[in-house]
């Protein structure tokens, strides 16, 4: 990376790639981009703010329908400038216009911070249980394994696959929640502290939504590795 930005700079940046941000590619060079939900204004306020030295512009409140649906959809915007360290760090987190995991993600996810803005922009909780999740669905088999290697070795997280609709997404079991939430929760803005299943100040733990699932047929992905893909198997709830 390059010294001209901070190394907190550095990790909010790092977590927020590896989450919700897009780097667009222009002949000058790369800018960051980013977008987050009405709920999510105060969120998107901080990182503006922490990351103000790669923007000119306000937050802009945007709305935009979904062709396939109608939908309507309210977004605050983040719109970046062209800046030397976020071309440095497109060049590393993506190859042919697609993001990726970078083979050395071991030595560039290191920080409790980058962590937690990864969370908070792409993870979340599970209502029928104290479990989390990291939404990596566009990763592929071999990125996964790297992500879930550098959880292993720079957090001493022992997390798992776990299939959704889409894809494959990173879960962290619940005999994980305290160490998890003990790492990100000092970094979490309060208006996303939502999403974590246990304080690790007060010692409690969010409440759970079991009703919500009872009677449903589920498929459960594999666990630990890709290889299992074979043992998924048929749960009633």
């Amino acid at each position: 990376m390059t010294s001209k930005i901070s190394s907190r700079e550095e990790e909010i940046l790092i977590g927020t790639i590896l989450g919700d941000a897009h780097l667009a590619r222009l002949k000058t060079g790369a800018r960051l981009e980013m977008m987050h939900s009405e709920k999510q204004k105060e969120y998107l306020e901080w990182k503006h703010k922490e990351l103000r030295e790669f923007t000119w512009a306000p937050l802009r409140f945007v709305t935009i329908r979904d062709a396939r649906n109608g939908k309507v959809y309210r977004e605050w915007q983040y719109g970046g400038r062209v800046h030397e360290a976020i071309t440095c760090l497109h060049n590393l987190f993506y190859t042919n216009r697609r993001k990726i995991v970078p083979k050395n993600i071991n030595s560039i996810l290191k920080s409790p911070l980058s962590l937690a803005v990864w969370f908070m922009d792409d993870g979340g909780r599970r209502n029928d249980s104290y479990g989390h999740f990291l939404n990596t669905l566009a990763f592929t088999d071999d990125e996964h394994e790297l992500l879930l290697d550098c959880l292993r070795k720079n957090f001493s997280l022992e997390c798992r696959l776990h299939w959704v609709q889409d894809g494959y997404r990173i879960y962290i079991p619940r005999k994980e929640t305290e160490r998890f939430c003990s790492i990100v929760h000092p970094h979490v803005v309060p208006s996303m502290q939502y999403k974590l299943s246990f304080n690790p100040v007060t010692t409690s733990y969010a409440r759970l939504d079991r009703a919500r699932y009872r009677g449903r047929t589920y498929v459960r992905g594999p666990y630990h590795t890709l290889a299992s893909r074979s043992r998924n198997v048929e749960m009633k709830v």
